[in-house]
């Protein structure tokens, strides 16, 4: 088996039953904000666009780029469609002319002669665009396992398929916090920092777990070409950036497991896999131009960003036209209301008004009533200033997941007067009936929690809050903190109150105490 690196989180499988084309994006992505690095422009993509099937993880448009599947591959490949619980995914490859859809069940292998394949979803509202998955690959002579972005909470399901010999998953995060946040410039080195090692631990989990005996970090980080975005590459001009490179963990896996073998996945970059024999070879970059890319990568950078902004001007280009205050207004009314009248537990979960600046609007969403109305002085738990032009494009477009467009562009300001509100995150990206429908089902299906388990002296429900990951596997108890290691949420077990967001509180107690109050019980 030979794989292909082709930037960020894109790579060519090439199989004795066939090749496959993963995530393939050129970009720029985001509004015009993410580039893949290093730059990837000069793969040979007809080669690649010429795959048996096509593999698009989801809906994010550093996983999805339509322009390039426009220009470079076949309407007629077979495409792995990832079982999702709405079909926007599917849709947008229709869209595009994509009709040869290979609908996967999830977890279930399929067999195309001597090429096993498993395409493993996750549909929680926090991963993706409610969806994200992984591709599981074997063909006899090799098998791999391609996580990019996913996080995976059923990691036998993902080793009853086998094995892999060879691990390619992400390493940096795709998320906005803290670098748009209204805070002093110490705090934002402080939370970075926080993300940063909360990344690298997430990442270290699962590269322990899987024990494959070769890795490969990629999906990230991006290159930001934009002026007022160029400060935030990587860990940032001033430290308060979230983006650890590829080497940068390469060299952070070697102190914690100085015997796994990690490997640079750059555009280009060839991996033979045989079994456990591995032959990893660059071929789109010397390994002089990779130490510049790496050791000198602000001056790399300012030189991409030097010769790429006719790119950025193209897109600028292709916004919409900014609609007048009222009309803008009278849109967002018409297309909200209903979706907030439908979220009952959306709407309880954000429980207050969110401003939104945009443009010469200005304008409150009062969570609790379901409206949207100008602002009048409300008092606000978030606010938003956001260009004009980027809600008039997705005004225009229809775009039902803000996160996907604007957030990750980093086009935008925040701030807020408590802590993180997950609920306000999904409804922004759940911005049609199906979403919406899906995620309040969803929520209630959270709430029947009725399985508990011991760890390390308390009793608690045994699924996580969150995002249902097994506590028994996932979480670790401090000082009555208990921390669950996938996306590090914290919860004080004394209280049961999450300590990480509003709302998600656990079902907790001393295990002593659970004994006394059974032993009472069992008395009386």
């Amino acid at each position: 088996m030979k794989i292909t690196g082709l930037g960020h989180a894109g790579m060519f499988i090439e199989t004795t039953g066939g090749s496959i084309l993963c995530d393939p994006v050129i970009g720029p992505s985001f509004f015009g904000s993410w580039f893949p690095f290093p730059d990837n422009r000069a793969l040979d993509w007809e080669r690649f666009g010429a795959a048996d099937f096509l593999y698009i993880s989801h809906r994010h448009r550093d996983h999805f780029d339509p322009a390039m599947l426009e220009r470079y591959v076949s309407k007629d490949i077979k495409v792995l469609l990832p079982e999702y619980p709405t079909d926007d995914l599917e849709q947008d490859l229709i869209a595009l002319g994509y009709t040869n859809l290979v609908r996967t069940e999830a977890g279930v292998p399929l067999q195309y002669g001597d090429l096993k394949i498993m395409v493993t979803p996750l549909r929680a509202p926090s991963d993706g665009p409610i969806g994200d998955s992984s591709l599981s690959v074997d063909d006899g002579t090799a098998s791999i396992l391609n996580q990019n972005d996913s996080h995976p909470l059923d990691l036998e399901k993902l080793f009853n398929f086998g094995k892999p010999d060879a691990y390619f998953t992400q390493v940096s995060g795709a998320i906005w916090w803290p670098m748009v946040y209204d805070l002093p410039e110490d705090a934002k080195q402080n939370f970075a920092q926080l993300k940063r090692d909360a990344q690298n631990k997430r990442a270290m989990y699962y590269i322990e777990k899987v024990d494959a005996a070769h890795v490969f970090p990629m999906a990230g980080p991006p290159m930001f070409l934009r002026e007022a975005l160029f400060r935030y590459n990587g860990t940032g001009l001033e430290n308060d950036s979230i983006f650890t490179d590829q080497r940068e963990f390469l060299a952070h896996m070697k102190e914690l497991r100085p015997d796994q073998k990690g490997y640079l996945f750059l555009p280009g970059t060839e991996v033979d896999v045989q079994h456990s024999d591995v032959t990893v070879t660059q071929t789109l970059y010397t390994d002089a131009e990779i130490d510049r890319i790496f050791g000198d990568k602000w001056d790399y950078l300012a030189e991409q960003r030097d010769s790429r902004q006719a790119e950025i001007q193209a897109e600028e280009a292709s916004r919409a036209e900014i609609i007048p205050p009222a009309e803008m207004l009278a849109a967002l009314k018409e297309w909200w209301e209903p979706l907030l009248r439908r979220a009952r537990t959306i709407r309880n979960g954000v429980g207050g008004m969110v401003r939104f600046r945009i443009g010469e609007l200005d304008m409150v969403v009062d969570f609790p009533k379901a409206k949207l109305r100008e602002y009048a002085g409300e008092e606000c738990i978030y606010w938003y200033t956001i260009p004009a032009d980027l809600v008039s494009t997705n005004i225009r477009d229809h775009e039902i997941d803000w996160s996907n467009s604007i957030f990750l562009s980093m086009q935008f300001e925040v701030g807020r007067s408590g802590k993180f509100n997950e609920f306000l995150t999904t409804f922004l990206k759940c911005l049609s009936r199906d979403r919406i429908e899906y995620v309040e089902n969803w929520y209630a299906e959270q709430s029947d929690q009725t399985e508990d388990a011991e760890i390390d002296g308390w009793t608690v429900q045994r699924r996580c809050p969150h995002l249902r990951a097994d506590l028994t596997k996932t979480g670790k108890i401090e000082d009555g903190i208990l921390t669950c290691s996938l996306h590090d949420w914290k919860w004080d077990l004394a209280s049961g109150r999450c300590l990480t967001t509003t709302g998600h509180p656990i079902r907790s107690t001393p295990s002593g105490l659970a004994k006394e109050k059974a032993a009472s019980v069992a008395a009386g």
